[in-house]
């Protein structure tokens, strides 16, 4: 994909976001590379002509789509934006990879899933999402692969980072609001640090340099399984924390948008991909959290 002496040119969409703030933070240990980080306001990939005109004007040789429309429960009122973002856009980016031969990596979720089945989610298992926001994104996925057979697609779960928001972050601050909160017991699935997924997404890179190719889905989160409730848990013991915290059941806590009772995602395929070694979620965290803390 690339000739002598012109760097590599990575664009990465969503540059706002904590996955693409990961790989903002690790782009010095790659030299080689050079790379482009687009916000909305740069670059609304939504917007057809704009990302025509960018890869007319910019030789991209690798694009890895963090933007979305993430705010869950509000797809569920703003279907169509979510709609826009994360499937029509998704589909035109996907075109337009295609055309200018840019290898298109694009990040989905667990929520393509509907969490009846107890065991790890396989790639190949059925989907069936629960929420606008999954339906989105699982439309994103179906046009990027009918548009672009040969992007590859991640499906991640339970994103944190020590960048933007998340679950993480609003622990943290409730600890210091709170005496007490309340946090769902009964949604199983596997946080994923977004600083590892950055690392795996450049290991892909690195390999595709060197002629491998990978197309379609793989899965990636830490690993180990846990829930909401010991999540919360283990970020308290962190901070070594003293708020109380009461595990609830989803039925207990309404919300706009329905979430799947198992998230867990099987990471059996990436992991003979490329050889990912994937760490527990909860050494990830502490990393997180020492970053946070620092």
């Amino acid at each position: 994909m690339s000739s002598e002496n012109i760097a590599i040119s990575i664009l990465v969409t969503g540059a706002n976001g904590q996955l693409a703030s990961e790989i903002r933070a690790i782009a010095d240990n790659f030299p080689l590379y050079q790379f482009l980080f687009t916000s909305r306001e740069d670059l609304p990939i939504e917007n057809k002509e704009a990302v025509k005109l960018f890869f007319e004007n910019h030789p991209i040789n690798y694009c890895i789509n963090c933007a979305a429309y993430t705010a869950v429960d509000k797809a569920e009122s703003e279907k169509g934006k979510a709609f826009l973002i994360n499937a029509d856009a998704v589909g035109e980016l996907a075109t337009i990879c295609k055309d200018h031969q840019t290898q298109f990596i694009h990040i989905s979720t667990d929520y393509v899933y509907d969490g009846t089945k107890e065991i790890a989610l396989k790639e190949e298992d059925t989907v069936a999402p629960l929420n606008v926001y999954g339906l989105s994104k699982l439309k994103g996925e179906e046009l990027a692969l009918d548009k672009n057979p040969s992007s590859l697609i991640i499906r991640t779960s339970w994103v944190y980072s020590s960048f933007g928001n998340n679950f993480v972050k609003t622990m943290l601050r409730l600890f210091k609001e709170r005496d007490e909160i309340n946090v769902v017991s009964d949604q199983m699935g596997s946080p994923t640090y977004a600083a590892d997924l950055a690392n795996v997404i450049m290991q892909f890179i690195e390999r595709m340099e060197k002629g491998e190719t990978f197309s379609g889905i793989v899965n990636y989160c830490n690993d180990g399984i846990t829930n909401w409730y010991e999540f919360a848990e283990a970020i308290k013991h962190f901070v070594n924390g003293n708020c109380k915290i009461n595990p609830i059941l989803t039925s207990a806590y309404k919300t706009p948008a329905k979430r799947p009772l198992n998230s867990v995602l099987d990471t059996s395929k990436i992991k003979k991909l490329i050889q990912a070694e994937i760490p527990y979620w909860k050494d990830s965290l502490k990393k997180c959290i020492e970053k946070l803390m620092s």
